[in-house]
């Protein structure tokens, strides 16, 4: 008979969300804090490692590695950190190689958001002492992972699903993203462009409870304000400006896709070498180093030069020897495998690219520096809200945010039309697993079972015998299965050629009625109004493939609906993506 208990439609509502939400927005409070804790901790690592490294001195005070004198020692320094690193990631975990973000993403999504406290521990330790001996990348990979380890971990010893893992994980990642470089609005972007790959509010509360979290409590560790802040000049939005920011935007974002394909060139260039990948960032350490005695500035997280950047400062030889040099040891020295961050070698990059094009356009060099960081972000991470709000919370000039996103859009447009895959996932796909990063409603979950459903459809009549039932199936039948009705049309069960071949083999229902045989059957159906998506879910669960669609209130059946009829639902949504090819577009 129908389980009126074991069937009930899901309350529908906008969206899925329980009580369970608010639970997790309190566990972000804790994710948050410790996100921010764990930033500190990290920064105070990079200076410690490069105290050590550079002046030979406990310290946590932080320090400039151009300030150092050691003269060709300066090319022994990457080498022995990316030793370190080596045998770091060898015998401790090889988690720790890579700029973080593509290993939470993977973690995200094939891991079940599961991180383990060897990362937690190690990926940190490992940064701070790539970065501290001159390796050219910036925290904000590795306080990812570190953050998104913090959350997986609290997640974990409460024993909370893998969907509320990944809520978690990526509050502590944004959290960290927040305390390391004061942009509550970009990290709370970044998680929803780039890791959560969903757009719940059983998500989106608990991240933005965590950074905000984060955020209060940065000032008490890491001060407030802008982290790069910069007299602005020619910040508004004019008719000329937003043009010109596009137009950048293009040129920037095919930087973006160049030094993205160069990077898995280097990469590839590495796993053909005859030794074991623990020597690899050895090897980058040495490019690394010499780069350093070409142009000390390129060692290092580099935040000194993204300010000099932004303060147009800097001689044109200067900023071309930083464009080149540190593209050239930040591609070698990642695509050996290191430890270490993209995005402030990427906003160096951006910047210096923006600060020449600058030198050409109307107003000062640093205000398209800061343009050429909002689109290179967007470009390489395909994250264009993003990259626009990160440039203006760095700098705070809120007012320059419509050319920031015109420079977004103008890089990313060119990345997605360019480059089949980000910076980001291009690790993942090496490794077998494609990603897409597109969202999209899916027909299942705003289509109802009224709208495609089989409507009248044929019923067996609750009187016939097990034995007509019989020669039915054998000789007459078209369907697998067909619901069973009394004579007011009300669903009593669903009867198949499995049921059939059961009474045949057992032959303990001859002489019974197929109302009388299947009344100790509970049956699954749906109603009309049902989204085919639970539809879906309920042939997951029971193995029917035929659902019955009963009215509500009188248990009538209106239709039923089957599995081919679900892929017709969304093989009708792929084709209103298909349109014919304009005429402007056709070929000579």
């Amino acid at each position: 008979m129908f389980n009126d208990d074991a069937q009930a439609p899901t309350r529908l509502a906008d969206h899925s969300a329980d009580w369970r939400m608010a639970g997790l927005a309190a566990a972000a409070l804790a994710v948050g804090s410790a996100g921010v804790v764990g930033a500190w901790l990290l920064i105070k690592l990079i200076a410690l490692a490069t105290n050590l490294f550079w002046f030979g001195r406990l310290s946590t005070v932080a320090v400039d590695i151009k300030d150092s004198h050691l003269g060709l020692v300066t090319a022994i320094v990457p080498v022995v950190g990316s030793v370190v690193i080596g045998v770091m990631a060898r015998f401790g975990s090889d988690k720790i190689r890579g700029h973080g973000i593509p290993e939470a993403i993977e973690a995200i999504l094939y891991g079940e958001s599961k991180l383990s406290p060897k990362v937690a521990l190690l990926k940190p330790l490992s940064s701070a002492i790539s970065i501290g001996s001159g390796g050219p990348f910036g925290a904000e990979g590795p306080i990812i992972m570190t953050g998104g380890a913090i959350g997986s971990l609290f997640a974990q010893c409460f024993h909370l699903s893998a969907a509320e893992r990944k809520t978690l994980l990526v509050a502590g990642a944004a959290a960290g993203m927040t305390g390391i470089f004061g942009t509550p609005l970009a990290a709370i972007l970044l998680a929803v462009e780039v890791l959560l790959f969903e757009w719940k509010p059983r998500s989106f509360v608990p991240v933005v409870v965590a950074v905000l979290v984060s955020a209060g409590l940065r000032p008490f560790l890491l001060g407030s304000g802008p982290l790069f802040p910069f007299a602005g000049v020619g910040m508004t939005s004019t008719s000329i400006n937003l043009p010109l920011g596009l137009l950048v935007g293009v040129v920037v974002g095919l930087e973006a896709t160049l030094l993205s394909q160069l990077l898995y060139r280097v990469e590839d260039l590495f796993h053909r070498l005859p030794v074991h990948w623990m020597w690899w960032p050895s090897i980058g350490g040495v490019v690394v180093g010499v780069g350093g005695l070409i142009d000390i500035r390129v060692l290092g997280a580099g935040y000194g030069n993204i300010q000099q950047l932004l303060d147009g400062s800097l001689a044109l030889r200067l900023v071309i020897s930083l464009l080149i040099v540190k593209a050239v040891v930040w591609l070698v020295a990642l695509g050996s495998g290191t430890s270490g961050g993209v995005l402030a070698p990427l906003l160096i990059l951006g910047g210096a690219l923006g600060y020449l094009l600058g030198m050409l356009l109307p107003g000062a060099p640093g205000f398209w520096a800061m343009m050429g960081m909002a689109a290179i972000m967007s470009g390489a991470m395909r994250a264009p809200l993003t990259g626009a709000f990160f440039a203006v919370e760095l700098t705070a000039h809120f007012d320059a945010l419509p050319i920031a996103m015109a420079a977004s859009a103008g890089a990313y447009a060119v990345s997605v039309l360019v480059m089949q895959r980000s910076i980001l996932t291009e690790k993942i796909a090496r490794r077998g697993r494609h990603i897409l990063q597109e969202y999209t409603v899916d027909p299942l979950d705003f289509l109802q079972a009224g709208d495609i459903m089989t409507a009248d459809p044929a019923v067996l009549p609750q009187e016939m015998t097990v034995d007509e039932a019989l020669d039915f199936f054998s000789s007459k039948a078209t369907h697998r299965s067909y619901p069973v009705v009394n004579e007011q049309h009300v669903l009593i069960g669903l009867a198949s050629r499995g049921d059939a071949l059961r009474f045949q083999a057992t032959g303990s229902a001859r002489g019974r009625t197929l109302g009388e045989a299947l009344s100790d059957a509970s049956q699954p159906a749906a109603y009309p109004e049902t989204p085919i998506g639970i539809v879906a879910d309920i042939m997951v669960e029971t193995g029917v493939g035929r659902i019955p669609i009963i009215d509500q209130r009188t248990r009538v059946v209106r239709g039923i609906l089957s599995r081919h009829d679900l892929l017709k639902a969304r093989g009708a949504r792929q084709r209103t993506e298909i349109r014919a090819r304009p005429t402007i577009f056709a070929r000579a």
